[in-house]
């Protein structure tokens, strides 16, 4: 039996007070204003009987005699397949111009995946960009950030990786956009034919606040009941810092105690009740997740990345426009290199990380004036073909070609025995001279 009130004992922006009994935290309300709109509201805090009520929309218009009903419900999202192409807000309502999706509720917010039917991860994501693909693999169910500064091509990147991943369905949850980017993600879509495995879920920074604390729920409480229905989904988010920031705004606003540079002392545990979400379903599905982290003024040590580094199961760090290869890590990436991958993948990428390294030393050594040996010429010749064929985010190999092109590049820059690899793998994948 749904719960009417009809006194607003107090309103601070999109913040409503209430005298109420019997409701829960989280639980959705209306609020019926005089001149016939509904507005819709969650229960943010509960001290004894007053209730903290937050807006999904502008509050003003609301007068304190207006009447609050309790749905007794949590916010739901919807499930079914007619989600895929089509485009929502936090909230779950469509911003794409098309009609209501009916199907399926599904509570968001709710508890990660039982652990019995998790397994071990085994298999990768292909997503045909070397510097994943080769030397920091995705792997199904890794949780992983890319870990980035303002201004540099985070969403161009998951954009890339949305057309060419041969996940099933791409969730892409976007927090504090801009317009600009909202329409690219459209444009992107459309243009690469990934539209009709997409879904979006989408918060513009001038929606309210409210709504982008939704959108990782949203996108995530929807790829569990795909995983549960046999489908690889991948689930894109953009970006963490600004569903952080949105926490501390809110924080602040109902006047609780701040703690590491204003945000709030949940923060690890809010971050990580969403990327626990990913999940390798045994006998069916799975969730991987790939989440942008800007660092404000690059600092890793802000508590948004700092925390994330705990959580998470490594992270690309983009920098200069490049995937950098010393600041990223996969820590799945074990996993399957060389056992689901080709027998040479582990050589090969060592190699080139290895002579990329010191082709650096010797960028140094020719910056500061001294006389370059031949061996510094080679490392020079390597490390621009390495950067223009393997950190290039525009290119698109399959594995299978990035790794030959690896051995193409060795080969066009080094003789057998100045790589380092074992014999038995440079007799077979070595490229024969013609």
């Amino acid at each position: 039996m749904k719960k009417v009130y009809d006194r607003i004992v107090d309103m601070r922006g999109n913040l409503l007070t209430v005298h109420a009994k019997g409701v829960s935290l989280g639980e959705m309300a209306k609020i019926h204003k005089q001149n016939g709109q509904v507005v819709l509201a969650s229960v943010l805090r509960i001290e004894d009987e007053m209730i903290t009520l937050q807006a999904f929309e502008n509050s003003r218009g609301v007068a304190t005699n207006d009447k609050v009903t309790f749905l007794g419900r949590q916010m739901q999202a919807v499930y079914s397949e007619s989600l895929l192409g089509r485009r929502f807000s936090g909230s779950g309502n469509p911003i794409d111009h098309g009609p209501a999706v009916f199907g399926e509720p599904l509570d968001i917010g709710a508890p990660s995946f039982n652990p019995v039917r998790r397994i071990i991860p085994r298999d990768q994501v292909r997503t045909n960009i070397p510097m994943i693909d080769v030397f920091n693999c995705l792997v199904k169910s890794q949780k992983i950030p890319i870990f980035s500064i303002a201004g540099e091509p985070y969403n161009p990147l998951l954009m890339r990786i949305a057309n060419q991943t041969d996940a099933d369905v791409v969730i892409i949850g976007g927090m504090g956009l801009r317009f600009d980017d909202y329409q690219a993600f459209i444009d992107n879509a459309e243009t690469a034919g990934s539209i009709q495995k997409t879904i979006m879920f989408i918060h513009q920074s001038t929606d309210p606040v409210v709504e982008c604390l939704l959108v990782p729920d949203m996108a995530l409480a929807t790829a569990e009941k795909f995983a549960v229905q046999d489908k690889d989904v991948l689930v894109l988010l953009t970006d963490m810092t600004a569903f952080a920031d949105a926490i501390k705004e809110i924080m602040i606003t109902m006047d609780q105690v701040p703690s590491n540079r204003g945000y709030p002392g949940s923060l690890y545990s809010d971050l990580a009740s969403r990327y626990e979400k990913a999940v390798d379903i045994d006998g069916s599905g799975s969730i991987t997740i790939l989440s942008v982290t800007t660092m404000p003024g690059g600092d890793v040590t802000h508590p948004v990345p700092d925390n994330t580094g705990y959580i998470t199961e490594g992270q690309f760090y983009l920098h200069g426009g490049r995937i950098d290869p010393f600041g990223s890590l996969s820590r799945l990436k074990q996993q399957v290199i060389g056992k689901v991958t080709r027998e040479d993948h582990g050589d090969i990428a060592n190699a080139q990380i290895r002579l990329y390294a010191e082709s650096k030393k010797a960028r140094e050594r020719q910056s500061m004036g001294f006389k370059l040996s031949r061996w510094d010429e080679k490392l020079l010749r390597y490390s621009h073909l390495f950067e223009d064929r393997m950190m290039n985010l525009e290119v698109n190999y399959t594995l299978e070609e990035a790794l030959d092109l690896g051995w193409k590049t060795l080969a066009e820059c080094f003789e057998v025995n100045e790589v380092g690899i074992k014999q038995d793998i440079v007799k077979k994948y070595w490229p024969q001279k013609s």
